[in-house]
């Protein structure tokens, strides 16, 4: 079975989030809203790159 986390920032964005789920080879990403509308799979190295990305952009507001 698939655990699917919500992200710490829902509370934050009235409950626009996203949730994740660790697999052996990849990170899933998914609408918390819409779950049977598709998810987006990422290497780990993708996902870091990713998460580095996106809290740069937050350093710069």
């Amino acid at each position: 079975m698939t655990t699917w986390r919500k992200s710490h920032h829902s509370d934050e964005t009235g409950g626009a989030c996203i949730e994740v789920a660790a697999f052996p080879h990849a990170i899933a990403i998914r609408d918390s809203k819409a779950p049977g509308s598709g998810r987006l799979a990422l290497t780990p190295h993708a996902f870091s790159l990713l998460l580095a990305h996106l809290k740069s952009d937050d350093d710069q507001r």
